[in-house]
């Protein structure tokens, strides 16, 4: 369906959420250390390319409309998944908790994947990163290691939607709690039972109990995607590098286009300090 089909209102036609598409190609990509990462490409055509990056326990089957639709739009388009999430691996103790020893390896990452993506890929190049994606790819243009000519953040993780407690008392919590014992061990308590997805997960994450249930039919398909809490780690890593976007300057010489989505309501990232960057 074109554009001027939309907006003139005719029905748009059914997609299937729980089937990867048949234009698109599942692969994995070596990074530069040799760990293989999970992707998907849609060939797309001549408008531009777009690369998108979820989030925090996240991949990229949850988002499968989206990106079929950037598609049909004309662009060619590319998810991956970060190092340790989804179907590319596990850093953590067990195969449900996620960690990461630096958020500086997931931007080397990007860094790496987008530098081969974009010689690959015709331009414009667009990076889009959702909620950890968005904190991940903000930050590697704020260094300066990504150069799209425009950039998308949907509900960006600049900080925890939590207690009202300023940044440095929370980072000194998680610093204490993973120094006190392996800093790989869950943050937080995932259900009763091992693996099953906690009653009250749907309420933090949507309002839409059809895609929510999407998420699920997947992870029981593919149950390599299934992810719980992040670890003391994970934590600790993810105050420091969330202030290393609140230093005086970082995001203030950025040049590059960016679009910011948040939402008041939002019960995981900080609008606020969504608010907050977009001024800055």
């Amino acid at each position: 369906m074109t554009s001027a089909e939309q907006q003139a209102g005719q029905p748009c036609l059914p997609f299937d959420r729980r089937a990867i598409p048949a234009a698109a190609t599942e692969s994995r990509w070596a990074l530069a250390d040799g760990h293989a990462i999970r992707r998907i490409d849609w060939p797309g055509g001549s408008r531009g390319s777009i690369l998108f990056m979820p989030g925090r326990g996240d991949a990229y089957e949850k988002y499968l409309e989206t990106l079929a639709y950037w598609a049909s739009e004309g662009w060619r388009v590319t998810a991956a998944d970060w190092r340790g999430q989804a179907g590319s691996g596990r850093l953590g103790l067990d195969p449900v908790t996620g960690h990461i020893d630096d958020f500086a390896i997931w931007v080397g990452d990007l860094a790496g994947l987008w530098a081969a993506w974009k010689a690959q890929t015709p331009g414009p190049h667009v990076l889009i990163g959702h909620s950890m994606g968005g904190h991940l790819v903000l930050r590697a243009l704020a260094e300066r290691r990504v150069d799209p000519a425009a950039m998308v953040l949907s509900a960006p993780m600049l900080d925890v939607a939590g207690p009202p407690l300023p940044d440095c008392l929370l980072h000194a919590a998680a610093r204490l709690m993973a120094a006190i014992g392996d800093p790989r061990r869950p943050a937080w308590k995932w259900s009763e039972k091992p693996g099953q997805v906690p009653a009250d997960r749907a309420n933090l994450l949507t309002h839409d109990p059809d895609r929510y249930a999407d998420e699920l039919w997947w992870r029981e398909h593919r149950p390599e995607l299934v992810m719980g809490p992040g670890s003391w780690g994970w934590m600790e890593r993810a105050f420091a590098s969330m202030r290393v976007l609140t230093r005086p300057g970082v995001l203030e010489r950025v040049e590059t286009p960016v679009l910011l989505i948040g939402v008041e309501r939002d019960r995981l990232v900080s609008y606020r300090a969504i608010a907050k960057a977009a001024r800055r």
